[in-house]
């Protein structure tokens, strides 16, 4: 069996990550944001508060935002460093798929 290095390891994370409508809304709005955002954020995204908490416990998880939560508030922000991390990690694999061509 393959091992797998530290960096597909995290990759893998981020991608699970992100592999939920709900999430990427929530990374959305987060984005937009000029400060963490503080609220109720089932108001803006129109799922149950259970569902909300499971998927902003996810993306941190992932490393991806940071934050807590005081029901019925979160106070939640953008982890920039991670974020970055993880764009860096998308965009060499996509370049190194593309550099390597789709041969059948």
């Amino acid at each position: 069996m393959k091992n797998f290095t530290t960096e597909q390891k995290q990759l893998a994370r981020y991608a699970k990550a992100l592999g939920h409508p709900v999430r990427i809304a929530i990374l959305e709005l987060l984005s937009s944001q000029t400060c963490c955002y503080h609220g109720d954020m089932s108001e803006i995204i129109p799922v149950a508060k259970s569902t909300l908490s499971q998927h902003l416990n996810a993306l941190k998880d992932a490393g991806l935002i940071q934050g807590t939560i005081t029901p019925p508030t979160v106070k939640y922000c953008i982890n920039r460093e991670n974020w970055e991390r993880a764009r860096e990690m998308f965009s060499n694999l996509l370049h190194e798929l593309k550099r390597e061509g789709f041969v059948c």
